[in-house]
């Protein structure tokens, strides 16, 4: 049975248009298609999931994890029409594919000054919003049991129900280029990603500042490593925390998180050995250590004129995060200050250009954070909009002057994103066990209809 397309989007899907065109998709193939509520955000927000298919093995395919990455929002849609146009993908595998909406979606309606374009490096930090490393609702910093926000428990619960033989986590990269993190080796993977970026004009980041100490799978592909206890800042230093990615990994779920960049920038594929990596980590930790004071002498003089309401303390929790890792970051990549017992390792002239793009990436969110206190304020006796448009201005120039960093229309982010992901499936599924359980866990929840919701 065919299905009849829904009209493309030129654009990423608000939190409303993913839960409208999801409800849309399931009333045309209700055999085949089903959407049900699995939990609520924290301000009561509907979690929804849409599975399609009927084969006793689960797959999990879980978008907006992280607020400002809204790439995954259209490429569930565009996964979920390939899915119920392809048979090989449901029954030819038997296979269920579970289609998690958007896990954050509070956080992606704080996104909407920007999400529906024009999109423009400016534009975008100067109405980013990501919550604070606590309300990241990957991330368990305290263990599974620990969990304490609604969205967290919901994918937990999702996770124990399905026990998914392949389960999927959609980021985006704002600047920089395309990678995966793999909890176990998908031989051929980086093969198949790589035919995908050059078809479609996507850099592959061939050292992101993410997967610095993680063991490298392939160009392009990691391997996460098995969580540990961490400090906040060696935790986001590392990367190296328990997360929902892990979590699965008792049902033998192998997951993939599967990063796919909104501004391209070509030298994060450069792979050569650069001239001199000291002199040049050296300039990047400089640079982060300067833009941090500048950052914190800005926020000392606004922080006293904000006021201390909830949406206030939301805003402020992701700049104090950010200047807190700081120092640390700058320490772990200069190489007068590296830790001998955590050294890095062998760099490229890739890896240099990530961790420029992500010192930079820090200052000009914190700027863009600020700048929207202090305009939410309604004032400015602290005088400090005009110094933060400048920064702001002045980092995004460089972005795109020094660094080329170009805009990758969403159809082509979400495109590649999607492929990668049916090449992850694919593989993934090669080697999965076929489900022990009998008949998915699905069929016992009648699906609820959005309109008595």
């Amino acid at each position: 049975m065919e299905v009849c397309p829904l009209p493309p989007l030129p654009r990423y899907p608000t939190v409303d248009e993913l839960a409208a065109r999801a409800a849309l998709l399931a009333g045309r193939r209700s055999r085949d298609a089903r959407l049900r509520r699995v939990g609520v955000s924290r301000a009561g927000t509907p979690l929804w999931l849409l599975s399609l298919g009927r084969g006793s093995r689960q797959a999990l395919v879980v978008a907006g994890p992280h607020a400002n990455e809204p790439v995954g929002g259209a490429t569930v849609l565009r996964l979920a029409e390939r899915v119920l146009a392809d048979p090989r993908l449901t029954e030819g595998a038997d296979a269920t594919w579970n289609l998690l909406l958007c896990l954050d979606p509070d956080g992606l309606r704080r996104n909407e000054g920007w999400l529906t374009g024009p999109y423009s490096l400016g534009r975008y930090f100067r109405n980013f919003f990501r919550p604070g490393f606590h309300e990241q609702p990957e991330w368990l910093p305290d263990g599974a049991a620990a969990a304490a926000l609604p969205e967290t428990r919901a994918l937990l619960r999702l996770q124990d129900e399905l026990k998914p033989f392949f389960q999927c986590s959609l980021h985006g990269v704002d600047v920089g280029g395309g990678f995966v993190e793999l909890t176990r080796d998908l031989p051929g993977l980086d093969r198949r990603m790589a035919h995908a970026a050059a078809r479609l004009g996507i850099p592959r980041e061939l050292g992101p500042y993410d997967t610095l100490y993680w063991p490298r799978l392939g160009p392009a592909v990691y391997r996460i490593p098995r969580p540990r206890p961490r400090g906040l800042a060696a935790a986001i230093t590392e990367a190296a925390v328990e997360s929902t990615w892990c979590h699965p990994l008792r049902y033998g779920t192998v997951t993939a998180v599967v990063e796919a960049p909104m501004w391209g920038v070509p030298g994060v594929q450069d792979g050569a050995p650069p001239a001199d990596p000291g002199a040049a980590l050296h300039a990047v930790s400089t640079t982060l250590r300067h833009d941090a004071r500048v950052l914190e002498h800005l926020l000392a003089r606004v922080r006293p004129h904000l006021g201390g309401t909830p949406d206030v303390a939301r805003l402020l929790a992701p700049v104090d995060d950010y200047l807190l890792v700081c120092p640390g970051l700058a320490d772990a990549w200069d190489p007068a200050t590296t830790d001998p017992a955590r050294p890095l390792p062998p760099l490229t002239n890739a890896h240099l250009t990530a961790l420029r793009i992500a010192g930079r990436r820090i200052a000009v969110r914190t700027a863009g954070l600020l700048h929207q206190l202090v305009t939410r304020a309604g004032r400015d006796p602290a005088g400090a909009l005009p110094v933060l448009d400048r920064l702001i201005d002045a980092w995004c120039a460089a972005y795109r002057d020094d660094s080329g960093a170009r805009w990758i229309p969403v159809a082509r982010q979400a495109e590649y994103q999607a492929r990668v992901v049916l090449a992850a499936f694919d593989l993934a599924g090669r080697h999965a066990p076929r489900a022990r359980t009998g008949e998915p866990h699905w069929g016992t929840r009648p699906a609820v209809p959005m309109h008595r919701e």
